[in-house]
């Protein structure tokens, strides 16, 4: 399918596509009238809430409501990255008849190295190209295929964005997290070609636990940085309250990728829309 920008109605139509063939898939298989999915997250049940919401519609508008007619397998791995293998084995053990992969990309390859016979559905901020995941947008191969919002490509925005409320000669640092090394090398790319291109001068800052963001902004109170951008990551999305309040303590002024950072306190946040309702570009009232 073509890849574009993630709306709620994206999802839900290309989940309810591949639901529609379930009960056929199941008669040819011999599998039992009531079909299992499983639902393969990096994040925690809390923060894919709306995720949720828009998944669980998308099956309702299929025909499939949970408990039913339909199972689901729910394997949250709450920032653990290193649970991710172990939790997409145990769904192919179980022979779900469909794996929704979202969180980021390690959720994604973990369900491709799990199986290449059952389908997976994923979301990703990423190009699912250059991950690895398919063989091209238009024809994505294999058994698996998805949606992007290509965060990734909105670096520079985010970039000029924070410029714009910041005085000259200031030093901004972006967050990442290197366990995720495609988006991580994405994220930091394309902020150095950005900043390049304005003369800006940035630093690169790791996080790979809630423990490292307490370093990263030791770091940035010690170099003096005046700003920082917060990559898309699913561990930031758990950390969020953590993030919030520490750029908050330091009054430092951060940019952030998701709505929902501005709605619990953040400064700003700018990326692909993630339902209806959204707008592209969100700032806190002060």
């Amino acid at each position: 399918m073509q890849f574009d920008q993630l709306k709620r109605r994206d999802f839900i139509t290309l989940l309810g596509g591949t639901a529609a063939a379930w009960p056929l898939a199941a008669r040819a298989q011999q599998q039992p009238a009531m079909p299992v999915i499983g639902f393969l997250s990096i994040r925690s049940a809390g923060t894919d809430a709306q995720f949720l919401v828009s998944f669980r519609q998308g099956l309702s508008e299929a025909g499939f409501v949970e408990g039913r007619n339909l199972v689901v397998e729910y394997r949250f791995a709450e920032g653990r990255f290193e649970r991710l293998p172990v939790m997409a084995a145990d769904l192919v053990g179980r022979q779900v008849a469909l794996i929704v992969a979202t969180g980021g990309n390690p959720a994604l390859l973990a369900a491709k190295a799990a199986t290449a016979t059952i389908p997976i559905v994923f979301t990703t901020g990423d190009d699912p190209v250059k991950a690895g995941l398919v063989q091209s947008l238009n024809r994505p191969g294999g058994n698996l295929t998805g949606v992007t919002t290509s965060f990734g490509e909105a670096a520079p925005k985010r970039l000029g964005l924070l410029r714009e409320i910041l005085p000259n000669d200031t030093i901004i640092g972006v967050l990442v997290n290197p366990n995720d090394s495609i988006a991580a090398n994405t994220e930091t790319n394309g902020m150095r070609k950005a900043a390049q291109l304005v003369g800006q001068r940035i630093e690169i800052l790791q996080a790979g636990t809630d423990g490292d963001i307490d370093t990263a902004f030791a770091r940035l109170i010690d170099m003096r940085a005046h700003a920082l951008i917060v990559a898309p990551n699913s561990l930031f999305v758990i950390q969020a309250d953590q993030l919030i309040a520490l750029a908050a303590r330091h009054a430092i002024p951060t940019l952030y990728w998701r709505r929902e950072f501005t709605e619990a306190g953040g400064l700003m946040s700018e990326g692909a829309r993630q339902s209806w309702r959204d707008q592209p570009v969100q700032v806190r009232p002060r």
